[in-house]
């Protein structure tokens, strides 16, 4: 009896532990909006129905059972699109990548993007919809990378894989060895929380610093505490069906089995960027859908920025899906990727 009892409060002591270091602080004063927010009401055309049809039946359709390949081309598949731009590939320093060029973009006006996937799915070319348009509408040169994923390799290599692209595209370009004039970093939901870390990292390392920084609905926030966590499951048709699960378990368990694949607390501003020193960073534009689960990452990273003294954009669109920049033929997609283009531009 004796031995149990001390099992018991041995095993309470670590459940208090694992609380207390992974307990994430409250940040509820960033949800009131301090961001140059646009709120682009509209009515949802029919374009945007069917990709929720798409959405849905992919979320049907995926078995978590069938192999990480298939789990990946499943995904591929469902964001495929027709581009003009011409695509190289390239050996970013060990990290396969490829080069999107657009007819008359310039080769020296380069922007670094980072596909998002939940640090596990998705590649350069499910996101080549976004970075052709960002190349055709902006002039930039686009260089997608295909960083390390789990299940075979943890989140911290994602990270050190967007490090080594950000200080390779500092010195090549499209056409080989060269200086650059202008500098960006975009992403989406995974990949935006790679923007938001590398954009910091590179303050931190005293590199050049991008000139701007997009992201579209990015995480930014690994103990997963931020209130449309759990409100906008139901609203979220992209991740509300993966995520619901996970809303059932303590905060504690999260963050402890969160911390197996990171290798990091979940709280830590390598991975969760929201907690990190969000001061002197680049001009930032963030785009994310008010009903997604996402939308409270977002909101409080801007919010919180802004609060440091950061200049940071937030675009909010009601009713639409998670990154839905990413599909073609969709008229909100165009109106948003003109607006990320037209943030480049001006910065």
């Amino acid at each position: 009896m004796f031995i149990f009892f001390t099992l018991l409060g041995l095993v309470a002591v670590l459940v208090v532990l694992f609380a207390y270091l992974y307990r994430a602080p409250d940040l509820s004063q960033f949800d009131t909006p301090r961001a140059a927010l646009l709120v682009e009401e509209h009515e949802i055309s029919h374009a945007h129905e069917n990709v929720v049809v798409k959405i849905t039946d992919y979320v049907a359709a995926s078995d978590p059972k069938s192999s990480i390949r298939d789990q990946r081309l499943n995904m591929e598949n469902l964001m495929t699109a027709d581009i003009t731009a011409a695509i190289t590939q390239v050996d970013v320093d060990g990290v396969p990548g490829e080069w999107v060029v657009a007819e008359g973009a310039d080769a020296n006006k380069r922007l670094l993007y980072l596909h998002g996937g939940a640090f596990r799915f998705g590649s350069p070319k499910s996101h080549r919809h976004i970075t052709d348009e960002l190349s055709r509408r902006s002039g930039v040169s686009v260089l997608a990378v295909d960083y390390r994923m789990m299940p075979e390799h943890k989140i911290t290599a994602c990270h050190e894989d967007a490090r080594t692209a950000y200080q390779w595209i500092l010195n090549n370009g499209p056409q080989g060895a060269s200086d650059l004039d202008e500098l960006y970093v975009a992403g989406d939901s995974a990949g935006g929380n790679l923007t938001l870390s590398v954009i910091a990292w590179a303050r931190d390392a005293g590199l050049r610093a991008a000139d701007a920084a997009v992201t579209f609905a990015p995480l930014t926030d690994f103990t997963m505490t931020n209130p449309t966590w759990r409100s906008n499951l139901a609203t979220d048709p992209f991740l509300g069906p993966f995520l619901r699960p996970l809303s059932r378990l303590p905060r504690w368990v999260l963050a402890f089995a969160t911390r197996l694949p990171t290798g990091k607390p979940v709280n830590h501003p390598e991975i969760s960027p929201l907690f990190g020193n969000l001061a002197g960073l680049p001009p930032t534009l963030i785009q994310v859908s008010r009903d997604e689960v996402l939308y409270d990452d977002a909101q409080r990273y801007a919010n919180r920025a802004i609060h440091f003294g950061s200049h940071v954009q937030l675009d909010v669109w009601p009713k639409l899906v998670h990154v839905f920049q990413a599909f073609e033929n969709l008229p909100e997609s165009d109106l948003a990727l003109q607006r990320a283009a037209d943030f480049i531009d001006a910065n």
